[in-house]
């Protein structure tokens, strides 16, 4: 409150004259700032009331300034003046600034020794002042400049003279050893690909080198002149900062870092015990009851799955950089990339899980997809692979798979067996008895199907010109399910032909003139083997 009375009421004038503040400096309000001289920093300074930290600093380096070009200002003449609240500090006659309680507080001492602090550091900074400038220090700063060029110019043609040989001499080395290179690493490492990799290193690593001789010379160069001394600083600051906050935020992250490090241990154990486990139950050394062998490397990866989101969720906030706005940021575009694109890829994957654990079929089983048979040769999470009996390779993804009716000729196959079936449409003028004998003798007369069980025939219709009859056999092959058929269905015409017995499928009309029969004579004609020669051109005899 002191303060405030003392900048504004207009009649102190001596309170005005000794105010803290210059108008012309404008920046943003800071707590804490610091007070430089050529590049160094002597004290920091706290904002007080509405002045802003910086706006007191800046003011004060400008005081400061001012009064050391005064010739006529001795060192020594630096004087402390205590006043309500406060401690002001004079150069001769020129204000130089005030410290505040604040001010001592942010060093956690007490007013008069903050005082006396700042005292000293001017008396300091007035004597370097005069010093530096003297003629004896200028003359001197231009021989101790000028070898330290020298040094650096050497120190350059040495460390190219050095890099230079080193990269003959690892050349030469590679050379040697490209039968070896070559030999362990199965020809995948050829010795002008490692020779270009370590030329990429090589070229980083004397640029960088390079620069950083440079800006220590120059930098060693500016800092013996006073006029050139806060540049000098400022490039030291510009390279020497990042990497002192760069180890300041490792050894800051240390414990973080164990953090992440007992997560992937503790993640790592977990995962190699659930495999364990699951590797028991696929090969029957642990037996759970209504869990089956197949299902143990899908349940798997499952789990795996949810293991490792749960430690990427708990690791998280431990990650580098995780709660700055960027990393968010393209997390949340990651995150919608995979959202908008990966819906018919998370489908298959679930539907491949379905599939897997509804155990409608396993690999080696053949089966039918609409109207595509065929046997299940690999079943991954997004594609099932069949073998069609054309030797084709039939890719269908799972999310096909899954809406689709799956008829599998393999899982019944072995007791009592499957069963082929297939009809044909007789007329009612032939008595039922006979159809079902002829049936059955087509069905006996086809190897490879199965006596016992015994093959039947169901009358499937009474339809408007005929009847249908299906004959029923068992089959254990299922790999021949189409030849069986075919060799039925061959079976089914000779036998009917035999017995003078029309099929009327598909379609029947009226009664043809004559039966729709093969006679037994015309079996073999051409070209089944017992053909008659016959002249090509009978109209020639």
């Amino acid at each position: 409150m002191l303060l405030m009375l003392t900048c504004l009421w207009p009649g102190l004038v001596p309170a005005q004259r000794t105010a803290d503040i210059d108008p012309s400096y404008r920046s943003p309000d800071k707590n804490l700032a610091p007070v430089r001289f050529e590049g160094e920093i002597l004290y920091y300074v706290r904002g007080v009331s509405s002045h802003p930290a910086d706006e007191r600093a800046l003011t004060i380096n400008k005081r400061i300034r001012k009064a050391a070009t005064h010739i006529r200002i001795p060192p020594d003449s630096i004087r402390i003046i205590p006043e309500t609240e406060r401690m002001a500090i004079y150069a001769g006659n020129d204000f130089i600034m005030n410290v505040y309680p604040v001010d001592a507080e942010a060093e956690g001492v007490s007013l008069s020794l903050m005082s006396d602090i700042i005292r000293l550091k001017l008396i300091t900074v007035f004597k370097n002042y005069h010093l530096e400038r003297s003629p004896e220090m200028i003359k001197n700063s231009i021989w101790r400049a000028v070898a330290a060029a020298v040094v650096t110019i050497l120190s350059l043609l040495l460390f190219n003279w050095l890099m230079r040989r080193m990269k003959t001499r690892v050349r030469t080395r590679i050379n040697n050893k490209a039968e070896i290179i070559q030999k362990i690493s199965f020809k995948l490492i050829q010795p002008e690909q490692l020779i270009g990799a370590l030329r990429s290193w090589y070229n980083w690593f004397r640029y960088i080198i390079i620069v950083l001789i440079i800006l220590v010379g120059i930098s060693f160069i500016l800092s013996l002149f006073p006029w050139t001394k806060g540049a000098s600083v400022y490039i030291l600051e510009m390279f020497m900062d990042p990497l002192r906050q760069a180890g300041r935020g490792f050894l800051g992250y240390l414990p973080k870092l164990f953090f992440l490090i007992v997560i992937i241990i503790l993640t790592r154990f977990v995962l190699n015990v659930l495999r364990l486990f699951f590797n028991g139950l696929q090969n029957g050394a642990i037996v759970i009851n209504n869990f089956y062998p197949d299902w143990a490397m899908p349940a798997f990866q499952i789990i795996r799955f949810m293991v490792i989101i749960l430690s990427v969720v708990m690791a998280f906030p431990y990650i580098p950089f995780s709660d700055t706005g960027a990393f968010q940021g393209i997390s949340v575009f990651v995150g919608l990339l995979l959202s908008l694109g990966s819906s018919s890829f998370i489908s298959n994957i679930i539907a491949g899980y379905s599939m897997t654990f509804r155990r409608a079929f396993m690999k080696g089983d053949r089966i039918k997809i609409n109207d595509t048979i065929g046997t299940v040769e690999t079943q991954s999470l997004m594609v099932t692979r069949l073998r069609s009996v054309k030797n084709e390779e039939i890719v269908i993804p799972n999310s096909v798979l899954i809406n689709s009716t799956v008829m599998n000729f393999t899982k019944k196959s072995k007791a009592p067996g499957i069963i082929l079936h297939t009809t044909v449409g007789i007329g009612y003028d032939t008595p039922w008895r006979q159809v079902e004998a002829m049936l059955k003798m087509a069905a006996d007369r086809t190897e490879g199907l199965l006596k016992d069980p015994p093959p039947f025939v169901l009358q499937r219709a009474l339809g408007d010109f005929a009847i249908t009859y299906e004959i029923n056999v068992y089959c254990t092959d299922t790999s021949r399910i189409l030849y069986f058929y075919s060799k039925l269905h061959e079976n089914i015409l000779d036998v009917f032909n035999e017995y003078d017995v029309q099929i009327m499928t598909p379609n029947y009309v009226l009664d043809p003139s004559a039966p729709k029969v093969v006679s037994k004579e015309n079996w073999k004609m051409p070209p089944t083997g017992e053909a008659q020669s016959q002249p090509l051109n009978p109209s020639n005899e």
